[in-house]
């Protein structure tokens, strides 16, 4: 039985964040792992909060795919602030991504799991999605780049490469007994 990890993304918009999600779903069942996404994979009729908790302590790690979603023309940030030292800051042709990119790996963490956050470039690094706020690294993607040359990179290979080796202790450690000594 291959050991589930939660996959999260949202619904692609684009035909070219399909095609990247469908190679990360090939790439971990080639790795020996079974991506669970909820409504894709596994279907609950409980509130999608015990859903996902459920689907997540049955699996050993997550990856989140924080894609473009929304798009954001114009915007500011602390608009019209009257607190000192504290200023607005404008935001120009910026994306947004599903709440949920910030939810899942929120709830990944506090479980223990390995989270892994990868984050479509334009895409607003805010809240979980800000570098080191998981402690890992966290990649960006381009798929306005050829998406094989990604999945060649330095970058994947190193980072998938850490991720899997952490949700293989866990595989590991889950199977242990408690330890009162």
């Amino acid at each position: 039985m291959k050991p589930s990890v939660f996959l999260s993304y949202p619904k692609p918009s684009f035909q070219r964040q399909q095609v990247f999600i469908e190679r990360i779903r090939a790439y971990l069942d080639q790795r020996g792992f079974a991506p669970r996404t909820l409504g894709v994979t596994d279907y609950d009729m409980d509130a999608p909060l015990k859903a996902i908790r459920r689907l997540m302590l049955e699996s050993y790690g997550l990856i989140t795919i924080a894609f473009r979603r929304t798009h954001i023309d114009s915007a500011v940030i602390r608009f019209a602030t009257d607190i000192p030292d504290t200023e607005a800051i404008p935001l120009a042709d910026r994306w947004l991504t599903t709440p949920w990119a910030h939810i899942e790996p929120a709830m990944a963490y506090q479980l223990g799991l390995p989270v892994l956050i990868f984050r479509e470039k334009g895409v607003l690094d805010d809240g979980i999605l800000e570098k080191g706020v998981v402690g890992s690294y966290m990649p960006e993607f381009d798929l306005e780049k050829p998406i094989p040359a990604y999945f060649e990179s330095a970058e994947w290979s190193g980072v998938i490469a850490r991720w899997e080796g952490f949700v293989r202790a866990v595989v590991e450690k889950k199977g242990n007994p408690p330890q009162l000594f």
